[in-house]
C-alpha cells in the first residue's frame, strides 16, 4: 500500500502494537493483523489460511476468496478452504447474496462436505454455514438467523475456540434487529469479543466487530478504543482504515472521520476496490458537510461522477452513488440542484428513493414551490415495491422519506398542522430504527427537518426541543446546531 496511507494509520492510532503479518507476494509489506485459525489442513498452508481469514475479518471478500482458492489449489483436500470461499460470498453486514452467488456458495460447501476431511471443528463450521446456503427457502434474514443459531451450537461445542467465538459474534451482529433499542445482540457480541481482544490485541476481527457492535448513539463511546486501534492493526485493508469513522460519525468527531476516510478512499483506489472507495467517499462527503467544507464535499461528488464502475444495482455503490449528490444538494439547501437529481441507472428501490425524495424537497422548498407529485409518486412506488418484496427495514426507511416529502408538500400548500403531523410521524418512525452499517445516517434526520419546519412557523421553543432530540441521536450535525442557535436567538428576543 502507499506509504502515505500507512503513515496516516500509524499516526492516528497510537495505542496498539504494529502487527507482524507480512506480504503474501513478498513485495511491499502487508499488514492485516494476526490471526491463528488452526485449520486441519496441510501445515504448509497454515499461514495462507491465517492470511485468508484475516482478509475475511476485514471484509476484503474478493481478496479472501482468491486467497482461499490458492489454498485449495495447494492442498486439494483442505475442506476449510471451500468454507472460506463460501464465507467470502456471504457478506453478513452488507447486502444478501444474489441467487447466482447463493448457488456458488452451496456448491462450495457441498464440495467441502464431500471431501470428508478436516477436524470435527472444521466440519462443524462448514455445516453451520450450510444452514445459511441450503435448507428450506427463506428470507435472507431467516437464513442469517439459521447461521447464527448454528454458530451458537458450534460455540457451545468448542467453547475454547476463539475463532469460532469470533464468527459467532459476527453472526449475532448480522441478526441484530434495527428496532431493538436494547441492543441485546450487539451487547452479547461485545461480551464475547472484548475478552478475546485482551488476549489477542492484534486480531483484526475484534476491533472491527466491536465497532459494529457499538455503532449506535447509545453505545458509541464504548467503541472509541476499537476505533483508535483497528486501522493500526490492519492498515493494508481499506475497510479497516474506514471503519473507525463509524464511531467518529456517531460522536461528531468530524476531523477524525475525514482523516480516516481520506486514507480509506486512497487505499481502495490504489487497490482497485471501487465499492470501498465510494463507501469512504460517502462518509467523507458527510463529514466535510458537517465541518462546513462545502467545496471539498463538492469535489468528492465531482470525483464520484467521473468514476466508472459505480453500479446502481449493487447496494454498496448504489447507496453511495445516489446519496452523495443528494447530501450535497440538501445539506447546502441547493433546492434547484436537488430538484434535478435522478437515480443512478439500475438503482434498487431503497437507494432510488433518496433521489426521488431529494427531487421532491428541491421543488417544494424552493422560494416559489413547484409541483412534486410525480416525484412523490415515484417515492410511493419505491416504498410499495420494498414492502411487497418483504424488505421491511428499507420499506420503513422509504416510508420515512415519503412522509417527509408529504410534510413539505403540506407546508408548501400552507397546511401547517398537517405538515407538522406528517413530519412528527416520520421522525418518530425514523428514531425507532437503527441505521445499517453501509450508511453514516439519514441525509437530514426527520427530527432535524421538524425543527426547521417549526422554526419557519415561528415556534422557536418547540424547534429547540426538536433540534435537541435530533442532536441526541446525531451529535455535532451542523444543520441542527445552526437551527438550535437560531431558535434560541429568537427565543431570547421574545418578551
Amino acid at each position: 500500500m502507499r506509504r502515505s496511507v500507512l503513515v496516516f494509520a500509524l499516526a492516528l492510532l497510537p495505542a496498539a502494537t504494529l502487527p507482524a503479518q507480512e506480504s503474501h507476494d513478498h513485495g511491499t509489506p502487508e499488514h492485516l493483523g494476526t490471526v491463528h485459525f488452526g485449520a486441519s489442513c496441510a501445515p504448509a498452508v497454515d499461514a495462507d489460511i491465517d492470511r485468508a481469514v484475516a482478509l475475511l475479518h476485514s471484509f476484503a471478500y474478493d481478496a479472501a476468496d482468491a486467497a482461499f482458492a490458492e489454498v485449495a489449489t495447494r492442498d486439494p483436500g483442505c475442506a476449510i478452504a471451500r468454507w472460506g470461499r463460501a464465507m467470502s460470498r456471504y457478506h453478513p453486514l452488507w447486502e444478501a447474496p444474489s441467487s447466482t452467488t447463493m448457488a456458488e456458495g452451496a456448491a462450495l460447501l457441498d464440495e467441502a462436505a464431500g471431501l470428508g476431511t478436516g477436524s470435527a471443528r472444521d466440519r462443524a463450521l462448514i455445516d453451520a454455514l450450510a444452514a445459511y446456503y441450503t435448507g428450506p427457502e427463506a428470507t435472507p434474514a431467516a437464513r442469517a438467523m439459521r447461521w447464527s443459531d448454528a454458530m451458537a451450537a458450534v460455540a457451545r461445542e468448542f467453547p475454547d475456540d476463539e475463532e469460532v467465538a469470533t464468527f459467532h459474534a459476527l453472526s449475532l451482529l448480522a441478526t441484530a434487529s434495527p428496532a431493538d433499542r436494547t441492543y441485546a445482540r450487539q451487547q452479547q457480541a461485545a461480551d464475547i469479543l472484548e475478552p478475546i481482544w485482551r488476549r489477542q490485541p492484534d486480531h483484526p476481527g475484534m476491533p472491527h466487530y466491536l465497532i459494529h457492535a457499538y455503532d449506535s448513539a447509545a453505545l458509541a463511546q464504548r467503541g472509541v478504543p476499537a476505533a483508535r486501534a483497528y486501522a493500526r492493526i490492519a492498515p493494508s485493508a481499506p475497510h479497516a482504515l474506514h471503519m473507525p469513522s463509524h464511531i467518529f460519525t456517531r460522536l461528531g468527531l468530524w476531523d477524525d472521520s475525514i482523516a480516516a476516510n481520506l486514507a480509506s478512499r486512497d487505499a481502495a483506489k490504489a487497490q482497485g476496490d471501487v465499492g470501498e472507495q465510494v463507501h469512504a467517499m460517502d462518509y467523507l462527503t458527510y463529514a466535510y458537510l458537517q465541518r462546513g467544507r462545502v467545496e471539498d464535499a463538492a469535489r468528492e461528488v465531482a470525483a464520484l461522477r467521473a468514476l466508472t464502475g459505480v453500479a446502481g444495482d449493487k447496494f454498496k455503490t448504489g447507496y453511495a452513488g445516489n446519496a452523495m449528490p443528494v447530501r450535497l444538494a440538501i445539506e447546502t439547501r441547493d433546492w434547484s440542484g436537488a430538484a434535478n437529481l435522478t437515480p443512478l441507472p439500475g438503482s434498487t428501490p431503497q437507494v432510488a428513493a433518496l433521489a426521488w425524495w431529494a427531487r421532491a424537497l428541491g421543488k417544494l422548498r424552493a422560494t416559489v414551490p413547484a409541483d412534486a407529485d410525480d416525484d412523490i409518486r415515484e417515492l410511493q412506488a419505491a416504498h410499495d415495491a420494498l414492502q411487497a418484496d418483504g424488505n421491511t427495514y428499507w420499506a420503513a426507511q422509504a416510508g420515512v422519506l415519503l412522509k417527509s416529502a408529504e410534510a413539505w408538500r403540506h407546508a408548501a400548500a400552507g397546511e401547517h398542522d398537517a405538515a407538522i403531523a406528517a413530519l412528527t410521524s416520520a421522525a418518530d418512525e425514523e428514531d425507532a430504527l437503527e441505521k445499517l452499517p453501509v450508511t453514516p445516517g439519514p441525509i437530514v434526520p426527520a427530527r432535524e427537518q421538524l425543527g426547521d419546519l417549526l422554526l419557519s412557523y415561528e415556534r422557536p421553543r418547540e424547534a429547540v426541543q426538536a433540534f435537541d432530540a435530533a442532536l441526541a441521536l446525531a451529535p455535532g450535525r451542523a444543520g441542527a446546531l445552526r437551527g438550535k442557535a437560531e431558535a434560541e436567538r429568537r427565543l431570547s428576543m421574545q418578551p
